[in-house]
């Protein structure tokens, strides 16, 4: 099967060369892998952030948002 490469301005072209409702399904497909990319980024720093707790003597599920917060600061400012 042969590959049709296309640049970012001919594939936006022909987005919008499309009738209403499938523009709007595309746009839809596009907004669900997004979502499911942050989902994953954001599963990703949860477990990050637990771990830097773990490792530091404390359990992320037992501290308060501002505990949290503080603690987030801190491994930000770390030098």
């Amino acid at each position: 099967m042969s590959v049709l490469e296309l640049s970012d301005e001919q594939v936006i072209s022909l987005v919008r060369q499309l009738p209403a409702e499938r523009k709007r399904s595309a746009l839809l497909a596009l907004a669900q892998e997004a979502q499911a990319r942050r989902e994953e980024r954001l599963r990703f720093g949860e477990a990050q952030l637990r771990r830097a707790c773990a490792e530091r003597g404390k359990d992320w599920d037992r501290l308060s948002e501002d505990e949290r917060e503080a603690f987030v600061n801190e491994l930000l400012h770390l030098k």
